[in-house]
């Protein structure tokens, strides 16, 4: 569903009930797509350094051999 930015400001509330309900929610300015009204996912919250312990092994910066080359070609 497209709707232009009066009629979002004039039925907001609907708009959030259908994007929360998993509808497609476009705010068109002037008749072109502005932005997508979209839910809030729960839970989803990114924790910072959260692969602080990761430890990685071998030269990874280091120039590939021809069999990896090759694999990525």
């Amino acid at each position: 569903m497209q709707v232009n930015v009066h009629t979002a400001k004039t039925t907001l509330s609907d708009l959030i009930l259908r994007a929360q309900a998993g509808e497609e929610v476009v705010i068109a300015r002037r008749g072109k797509p502005a932005v997508r009204l979209v839910p809030v996912l729960e839970g989803r919250a990114r924790a910072f350094g959260r692969f602080r312990d990761l430890a990685v092994s071998g030269d990874v910066l280091g120039p590939l051999d021809d069999e990896e080359l090759a694999a990525w070609e």
